[in-house]
């Protein structure tokens, strides 16, 4: 079954949430790398649309003292994939993560 194509129209609007969702992201991501959101509150939202849908990846780097090697090797020891997103997170990993962050 072929997709049909989209409008003009329709393409902008998808083109404008995109961005617009982006947009919300980095801001929260940037939230986190000046403390003013911790990594277990923005785990703890893991519910609503737009963190939900955010890479447990990017939001561990947005942590200044946090670099890929680190990230890489806080995950592997929390069981969390590589490319998990924080809505996917189960309850087990998100308090495996929280501990490993206090520490």
């Amino acid at each position: 079954m072929a997709l049909s194509a989209m409008t003009a129209e329709r393409r902008a609007k998808a083109l404008a949430k995109a961005a617009e969702a982006r947009t919300a992201r980095r801001a929260l991501l940037a939230e986190v790398a000046c403390g003013v959101v911790s990594v277990a509150e923005v785990l703890e939202r893991g519910g609503q649309d737009l963190v939900g849908r955010t890479r447990v990846v990017a939001v561990l780097r947005a942590v200044p003292v946090y670099g890929p090697a680190r990230v890489a090797a806080l995950m592997a020891i929390c069981g969390v994939a590589e490319k998990q997103r924080v809505g996917a997170l189960s309850e087990q990993q998100r308090e495996r993560l929280v501990r490993a962050l206090i520490r």
